[in-house]
């Protein structure tokens, strides 16, 4: 896996890390933020953060359309400083339940949409294009799975830290997070009847007896969103990273970058061989179905900051208990991903002097987990919705190698699936996970019932097995098999789906509370099985319009 690859997917991949940091931190905590500040119910919530997401998703297609006509590299660097600004207008605490903080939130994030548009797809086109190179043709699927690794890493602290901020800015009043005071309290602000039912509640939260109800209310959901718009600031330090490892890491990729607006390239390097205007179309057509079947991917894999933080903070049990309570300490779930590699490294590297490393490691992380689970609380009390997206990113950071060794060791044996095939194979994971989650839905009788964190944590389990085999490799395909001129657009097109698939969230968060919990999971199982069985069924259409692509082996670590 890390064998063979250019300097420049490093420099690259830990820009991209930076950013999507910051992204997450600000998308763990969006839709409570919605909920809180201006009193949404889920399902003016579930449309705003979904519209969103669509248009975090679609404006790579603008970008990808600006970087063929202008430049990849001023592409990135004008988008970071697009999404600071947006960042940055977000981290100013603005006045709660107002119309012009409403205004202003989505000036701010349509700043965000259109900084991401110039960043995120042309830095992995630019990606992609280190391995035009024949050095380092072989090694295109493993380096997009390193990159997908990488934005993992950011994204796996983004919650911790998230909480972190609330915390503080709670604490500083003497308050504390509960899952259902935000609505509560501005139920009671709209003129609701409900003053026992906070009162019951807000004792916990710290709440002086006697105090002023009405201001009580107030002043509890200004302090939650002070500390979550202290969360959208950490975003802003985050791209101030991402922009220095960017530029003091240029002289890695300097021989890829392409002056559209001179017509002058810094270096030469093979794009393939020129198609043909038939070749173009059939490609074109493969990549459309494939993005066709994308679609209903991000509808049901983004459920996680949607209707799973939903059950998070209304079906689940906030108190975790022995192996469990360990997997919400962000260092923990860290040591256990150190571990996997350095025990990968055990068995494949053929140094002493490294395997002596390997064996080093692998005490420091036993030890390590026994710390952690000797001096956290058991059980532990108060955890919150937006803790549970920390345990997707450290499954993709832990089983990168694992996935990356499997496929490695079927290619050797010429048995290795195509890139489509993994996507339909990933539909099939995505099935089974919402089956998890309805059975454990089963389990809820009563409005007041609460499941364990485990049926949580085993479906991001499995939903990040489904994007191992889609997400990383169709990021690949689209880089191979996009038409040399047609790179940026085409990967804009991966994100456009990816959008579509984003605004489709908001329906599953339209019949929350409508329908049972079960039978909503039953609905996104139906359409992960129609989707693999469409593209399936066009396999050896996908597969023949892409012979002619350059081959890209899956080696191991």
């Amino acid at each position: 896996m890390f064998k063979n690859q250019p300097a420049g997917l490093y420099v690259l991949s830990l820009a991209n890390t930076g950013e999507r940091f910051g992204y997450y931190t600000m998308l763990a905590i969006f839709l409570l933020f919605l909920q809180a500040k201006f009193g949404f119910d889920s399902t003016v919530s579930g449309q705003i953060y979904a519209g969103f997401l669509a248009l975090v998703y679609f404006m790579p297609l603008i970008g990808g359309w600006v970087a063929d006509r202008w430049s990849f590299s001023k592409c990135v660097v004008t988008g970071i400083a697009v999404m600071f600004i947006g960042y940055m207008v977000m981290a100013i605490p603005t006045e709660i339940r107002s119309t012009s903080s409403l205004v202003i939130l989505c000036a701010a994030l349509l700043l965000i949409a259109v900084g991401t548009g110039l960043f995120k797809g042309n830095l992995q086109v630019m990606v992609g294009d280190l391995y035009n190179n024949a050095r380092f043709s072989g090694q295109r699927d493993a380096a997009f799975s390193l990159f997908y690794m990488a934005i993992n890493i950011g994204s796996m602290f983004a919650p911790m830290a998230a909480t972190a901020m609330c915390n503080m800015a709670m604490k500083a009043q003497g308050l504390t997070y509960v899952s259902t005071l935000p609505a509560m309290c501005n139920l009671y602000l709209d003129g609701h009847e409900n003053a026992a039912d906070i009162i019951a509640t807000a004792t916990e939260a710290g709440m002086t007896p006697g105090a002023d109800l009405t201001a009580w209310a107030s002043q509890y959901i200004t302090t939650l969103t002070t500390g979550y718009s202290y969360g959208f600031a950490v975003a802003c330090v985050s791209l101030i990273a991402s922009f220095l490892i960017y530029s003091l890491g240029r002289k890695t990729y300097a021989h890829i970058l392409n002056d559209k607006k001179n017509g002058t390239a810094k270096a030469a390097v093979s794009a393939g061989p020129e198609l043909t205007p038939a070749q173009t179309r059939q490609r074109v057509i493969a990549l459309l179905l494939v993005f066709a079947v994308v679609i209903f991917f991000w509808m049901v894999f983004h459920q996680n900051g949607a209707t799973l933080t939903e059950f998070a903070k209304t079906c689940t049990s906030p108190e975790a208990g022995g192996w469990t309570r360990i997997g919400f300490n962000v260092w923990a779930l860290l040591s256990i991903a150190v571990g996997v590699y350095a025990l990968f490294n055990l068995f494949q590297t053929k140094s002493n002097l490294s395997r002596l490393i390997s064996v080093a490691l692998l005490a420091l992380v036993a030890w390590a987990v026994y710390y952690f689970y000797n001096t956290t609380p058991d059980p532990l009390t108060g955890i919150q919705p937006q803790e549970y997206q920390q345990f997707n990113p450290f499954y993709v950071v832990a089983l990168t190698p694992v996935s990356l060794a499997f496929f490695g060791w079927l290619a050797k044996r010429k048995k290795e699936p195509s890139a489509p095939r993994k996507i339909g194979y990933g539909m099939l994971m995505a099935a089974i996970a919402y089956g998890v989650m309805c059975v454990g839905s089963l389990a809820i009788v009563g409005t007041s019932a609460a499941v364990s964190p485990n049926w949580l944590i085993g479906t991001y389990l499995l939903l990040t097995f489904a994007e191992l085999l889609l997400s990383p490799m169709g990021i690949s395909f689209v880089s191979k098999v996009a038409p040399p001129k047609l790179k940026g657009s085409m990967m804009g097109g991966w994100f456009a789906a990816t959008a579509v698939g984003n605004y489709l969230v908001s329906i599953p968060m339209l019949l929350w509370g409508k329908i049972s919990t079960a039978a909503l999971w039953g609905i996104l199982i139906i359409i992960c099985l129609i989707s693999a069985a469409f593209i399936f069924s066009i396999m050896k259409k996908l597969e023949a319009a892409t012979s002619d692509a350059p081959a890209a082996d899956t080696d191991s670590l």
